[in-house]
């Protein structure tokens, strides 16, 4: 029987390597997927991650300024928030996210030192459990991936 487990055991982590592996390198444009998250990312599921949309390019989580990675520390936590506007819906005016029915997305602000109002920095996050960066205020925005 041990004989036999081992291949598997390595067959499995080396599928999980693959699996949570993410590049260091800066953000790159995210490939085409054709499945759907199978859970939220941040539920422990982050090996699962995948696109919400290929069009969109993404970014490791690790590479978000240290006020993001707080943000997204609250959001798991469910507050509470520095600024009253946080958790309030984001309406996708600018059509730069995926398409939603209204409500679906929701913003918060990343605290940008120095400034004297929330800034432009913001976490963007779908019902889905997809999250989004943008450091100008919606002008662009990269999906967060949470295995990095």
């Amino acid at each position: 029987m041990r004989g036999r487990l081992l291949p598997v055991l390595l067959l499995l982590a080396g599928a999980l390597g693959a699996l949570t592996g993410c590049d260091s390198g800066p953000a790159t444009t995210a490939t085409a997927v054709t499945t759907a998250p199978t859970a939220p990312p941040g539920t422990g599921a982050a090996a699962g991650w995948v696109p919400s949309d290929p069009a969109l390019a993404d970014v490791c989580r690790s590479r978000l300024p240290p006020q993001a990675a707080a943000t997204l520390a609250l959001i798991a936590a469910g507050g509470p928030y520095p600024y009253r506007a946080d958790g309030t819906e984001f309406q996708n005016r600018e059509h730069r996210l995926p398409r939603q029915r209204g409500g679906y997305y929701r913003e918060y602000t990343v605290v940008t030192p120095g400034s004297a109002d929330r800034g432009e920095r913001r976490v963007i996050t779908g019902s889905a459990g997809e999250r989004y960066w943008t450091a100008d205020h919606y002008g662009s925005f990269q999906e967060i991936d949470v295995r990095c």
